[in-house]
């Protein structure tokens, strides 16, 4: 039931930004000085982060308390904001993995579920986004954007001998927009994220797929035909520019939106999808 009523607010939530997007659309300003800032409308986006933070509940740091490895970690930006996440050890990492949950998720929320990842060898770093959780400051995309880059370069500089890069819905557009034609990943796992989000009011620079690479042999985007919150019809652009550049293309019949799979089964088949993918050299 409660994955019902998520779904149903999600879409009530995306058709509100459509309906705001016409009025606010003269307003939207394509370069900000200021990175907390609007960039999707000066209404509409505040409105919607509101809307998905809500969602999205409190923190509770007890979910993560008899978690193997787990550690708290604080993130400092370059404008002073500290963000909140956690950090699953592997003994002996070979490779970071940082996963950029979705818009209605919170990094506690999903510590326990991302344990086989650090159980191949890899750190597991999520952070909640700005505003979300006990992360500070305003919850804007460009500012998210800005965070998630200095997040990447932190972690480059630590050492890993592979950079690893999960993106669940609204994460794949951060990733993308962040580091998506760069050389910074090893390799990048975009899922369930739209093609486009300037027809949300959004300036055309933040379109997920304008931001992938020209060599996409790194990357891999996967799309659920029961995914009623990013329909494929929502990603068919994507899908295909980026099969075009040597992608890896993963449409399964049976997916839905991260998290609202069907059965336990098909979660654990997604994920395995997704790390076999990660873990090729």
């Amino acid at each position: 039931m409660r994955r019902v009523i998520i779904t149903i607010l999600l879409l009530c939530g995306l058709l509100l930004w459509q309906s705001f997007a016409a009025s606010e659309r003269a307003m939207t300003v394509v370069k900000q000085p200021d990175t907390e800032t609007a960039v999707c409308g000066a209404f509409r986006e505040p409105f919607m982060f509101w809307l998905w933070r809500n969602m999205a509940g409190v923190a509770n740091p007890q979910a993560v308390a008899n978690i193997p490895g787990v550690e708290p970690l604080r993130f400092k930006t370059r404008d002073g904001i500290t963000l909140a996440g956690y950090k699953l050890a592997a003994e002996n990492p070979a490779a970071y993995l940082l996963v950029a949950p979705g818009n209605a998720m919170l990094a506690d929320q999903l510590v326990a579920d991302l344990q086989p990842f650090r159980d191949r060898g890899w750190d597991v770093y999520l952070y909640d986004y700005r505003g979300y959780g006990n992360s500070q400051g305003k919850s804007r995309l460009a500012a998210i954007v800005d965070d998630y880059g200095e997040i990447v370069a932190h972690l480059n500089a630590q050492g890993y001998r592979k950079r690893l890069l999960y993106g669940i819905s609204m994460g794949g557009v951060i990733l993308l927009n962040a580091v998506g034609k760069t050389d910074l990943y090893t390799r990048l796992v975009v899922d369930s994220s739209p093609a486009r989000i300037s027809n949300l009011g959004c300036p055309e620079q933040y379109d997920p797929v304008a931001h992938l690479p020209k060599d996409g042999v790194r990357v891999m985007v996967i799309s659920g035909a029961r995914d009623t919150v990013v329909p494929p019809g929502q990603m068919a652009e994507l899908l295909r520019v980026a099969g075009s550049r040597g992608a890896r293309i993963l449409q399964d019949g049976e997916f839905a939106h991260p998290y609202q799979d069907s059965a336990p089964a098909l979660h654990r088949r997604r994920q395995s999808e997704v790390a076999t993918f990660l873990a090729q050299e």
